[in-house]
């Protein structure tokens, strides 16, 4: 592996110079590096990055976990007694309660999302995460405390403005810690974070759900505590980004992260001169880094297929995973029967994630994302279809709720994981937390609505449309998937600058996979 004598001093914020042609031979050497570094070399060669990375993704379980506990909490009889009211002869949370209750989560990860974006440019990754996590500990203590909806509602608020951080910081942190070649499978895992913490609420819910005092919903609300027991006294060792650190011209500090991350045998002179002249091709093409940025230019494209992957997910459907064991309960399941078969469900999905990552390593981003998706639009209509059979009798219940496991199968091993791959690609650098916030902040939005939409349509003493759901997320999906054909595109096997030249010189959706970016032109551009 050839070296080099010299540090680029190039990217800084206000440092408009030219590649000098040490930096371009280097920032050469390192992108035919990548290109030629397969999974498993990287894997060797960078274990300390792809360890910082999960540890960062941490907050994303804390995440979901939250709107899964309490969708839990919904079917949980303790918690319907305290704080419900009756309704033929049972316990409920009214559909109002549950409204307000849930929209904590997607309401912070609106909010939160996009506060996120600032202190993530001015003081970057790492503290940002920190604050966050300090804060999400002091305020769990409002939700364990709480004896009424009111507070309840408080602590779910306040928390929920936090968590919505997380979801921004994990797959730009990992995106900008780790090699090309295990790119897709460090931000795919924030997708497994998701899941875990999904998990995790189910199971923890479904042990006390059997308690017959407020130990049976307090318990859940206290384990959240132990994540950050976790994260904290970890923090101090959290290295920053390399790639934020060339962009506020702290080029040795770069160096040092980019030593801390790889292994003695990387270049990472060559991995800084790769940061660095991305960097200025960036400043160059007039890319920026606000949120004005993000819809100029060819920037506008990067962000509507940011925004339209994530948005997918909540138009698919993934929101019910919040209201499972209680969508299992409703459709005709025994309180222990739902509670196991929500406890399947998110295990189904675990499996998934894991699944995909093969796919991740083997297939493009493009065909994992529009395959799955088309298979979710079948999955979702024939569940619809089984709730018209006149009286709904057992067997169509149970294979309805099977018919929710293969689903959730799909969606985690496609456009669950592959989404977080595609909005930490799709991005300019300078501008990937914006865009990742807005994306965020746009799946909230519309997490928001069918936070509203979802209770008054699956509660018995509402719509009651039990499986009749699929007819609804079937058919938005199946106008995402006319979406994804048409604008999502392939970004597997490029480096970031080749994506900067390819939106660019604006290729077309379905030229993007084949088209070949020659060097000179990559220098030139």
């Amino acid at each position: 592996m050839g070296k080099t004598d010299d540090v680029p001093q190039i990217g800084g914020p206000d440092d408009d110079t030219k590649p000098g042609a040490v930096v371009v031979d280097a920032a050469d050497e390192g992108t035919q590096l990548e290109h030629n570094l397969t999974f498993f070399q990287a894997c060797k060669l960078y274990p300390a990055a792809i360890g910082w990375s999960a540890f960062v993704s941490l907050g994303v379980i804390m995440l979901a976990f939250d709107p899964q506990l309490l969708g839990n909490l919904y079917a949980t009889p303790q918690f319907q007694k305290d704080f419900g009211y009756l309704f033929d002869g049972d316990y409920i949370i009214s559909a109002p309660w549950q409204t307000g209750l849930s929209m904590g989560n997607p309401v912070g990860q609106v909010v939160g999302a996009l506060l996120a974006g600032y202190p993530m440019e001015k003081y970057g990754r790492k503290w940002t995460f920190g604050t966050c996590v300090v804060l999400t500990a002091a305020l769990i203590f409002i939700q364990f405390f709480a004896r009424s909806l009111e507070v309840l509602l408080v602590g779910e608020l306040l928390g929920g403005l936090v968590l919505g951080c997380y979801a921004v910081i994990a797959p730009a942190y990992s995106s900008e810690v780790c090699p090309m070649a295990i790119r897709g499978i460090v931000t795919s895992y924030v997708n497994l974070c998701f899941v875990m913490g999904q998990l995790l609420a189910n199971g923890i819910c479904a042990g006390t759900s059997k308690l017959n005092d407020h130990w049976a919903y307090s318990i859940p609300f206290a384990l959240q505590w132990f994540w950050c027991a976790i994260i904290i006294p970890g923090l101090l060792w959290v290295p920053e980004s390399p790639w934020w650190l060339v962009r506020q011209g702290k080029m040795d500090e770069a160096e040092a992260v980019l030593r801390r991350l790889a292994s003695e045998k990387v270049n990472v002179k060559q991995t800084l001169a790769v940061i660095a002249e991305t960097d200025r091709l960036e400043r160059e093409l007039e890319m920026g880094s606000t949120y004005w940025d993000c819809f100029k230019g060819v920037n506008l494209r990067r962000t509507e297929i940011s925004v339209g992957v994530y948005c997918t997910q909540v138009l698919s459907g993934i929101y019910l995973i919040n209201y499972g064991t209680y969508f299992f309960q409703l459709a005709g399941l025994p309180t222990e029967d739902a509670f196991s078969m929500g406890i399947g469900f998110l295990a189904v999905g675990f499996v998934g994630t894991l699944a995909s990552w093969p796919l991740i390593i083997r297939f493009g981003r493009r065909t994992i994302y529009n395959s799955g998706l088309a298979f979710l639009v079948v999955l979702q209509l024939v569940i619809g279809i089984l709730d018209c059979i006149p009286g709904r009798p057992t067997s169509v219940i149970w294979a309805q709720s099977s018919l929710m496991l293969v689903w959730n199968f799909f969606y985690d091993i496609s456009i669950g994981p592959v989404c977080f791959v595609i909005i930490s690609e799709a991005s300019a650098t300078r501008v990937r937390s914006k865009s990742i916030a807005l994306a965020t902040a746009s799946q909230g939005a519309l997490g928001c609505v069918m936070t509203v939409a979802i209770p008054y349509m699956i509660n018995p003493d509402q719509a009651n449309m039990q499986g009749k759901l699929g007819f609804f997320f079937g058919g938005l999906a199946g106008l995402c998937l006319v979406w994804a054909y048409l604008r999502v595109p392939e970004t597997k096997g490029r480096t970031y600058e080749e994506l900067d030249i390819l939106f660019e010189k604006k290729v077309p959706t379905r030229a993007f996979g084949g088209y070949v970016i020659e060097g000179v032109e990559a220098r030139e551009s």
